[in-house]
């Protein structure tokens, strides 16, 4: 794994390590990279943790209705399927929405598969995305401390 495919996303229990997918999403990757080393993610709340089915975040608002002022980009859906540990962008009913929100899926969830865009994979450090305090919102949401690319850490 080369450390510039590689996103460190901190939480407040512990270090989860995210295998980015260029060959799948080169955009979202792009995006995802370009947003964490501007420091955008840092202390960003998962405002939706849905037990047995995904958390999100990448709201800078916490409330899920916002992005960054980046522009959106074009979809890029792949037949990668969505089962614990894919890391997928959020989006409106458009499909050429996703910005900055994505999720992080808890188990299986292949009835996304086709309609989100899949931009990595978690390889270690899932227990800390299944300690997030859960809800929609939860009453304490859980936070991104700080999200990096393993090759500036």
């Amino acid at each position: 794994m080369e450390p510039e495919d590689i996103l460190l996303l901190d939480t407040e229990t512990g270090r989860v390590t995210i295998q980015l997918r260029p060959d799948l999403a080169p955009q979202h990757v792009a995006r995802i990279k370009e947003l964490a080393r501007e420091g955008f993610y840092d202390g960003v709340l998962f405002h939706r943790v849905i037990p047995g089915f995904m958390a999100q975040g990448g709201c800078p608002h916490g409330t899920g209705m916002g992005g960054s002022s980046k522009p959106n980009l074009p979809a890029e859906f792949s037949r990668e399927p969505h089962v614990r540990g894919v890391c997928s962008m959020a989006r409106t009913n458009n499909p050429n929405s996703a910005n900055s929100q994505f999720f992080i899926c808890f188990d299986d969830a292949t009835f996304l598969d086709g309609q989100y865009t899949v931009w990595g994979v978690v390889t270690e450090g899932m227990e800390h995305i299944d300690a997030l305090p859960k809800g929609e919102p939860p009453r304490a949401p859980g936070r991104i401390v700080s999200m990096k690319v393993a090759a500036d850490a």
